[in-house]
């Protein structure tokens, strides 16, 4: 979805996705040394099915390997099954 637009909250702890200017989902993350562990991800019912989740995994993980450093721990079924769909985010894993 192309109207969807990712960015981090560190105060919060998490990345959320907004379309337009609503927040219509987030994946929250932990970090400790050298990693981002994500926890949860979720999604608005109202914005379910139109890509957001897809959008927020991207932005995301496009994010941690930009900063570099960091390596992802997916303890988060999404983000997991997410990274499995898409092995060109792979070498980011721990």
């Amino acid at each position: 979805m192309s109207d969807v637009s990712t960015r981090d909250n560190p105060d919060r702890q998490r990345y959320e996705a907004y379309l337009g200017e609503e927040l219509a989902g987030f994946a929250d993350y932990t970090l400790d040394e050298g990693r981002i562990t994500f926890t949860h991800t979720e999604v608005g019912d109202e914005f379910g099915g139109k890509g957001v989740g897809s959008a927020l995994a991207r932005g995301a993980l496009d994010d941690v390997r930009a900063r570099g450093g960091r390596q992802v721990v997916a303890r988060c079924e999404f983000i997991a099954g997410w990274i499995g769909k898409h092995p060109d985010y792979a070498d980011l894993l721990a």
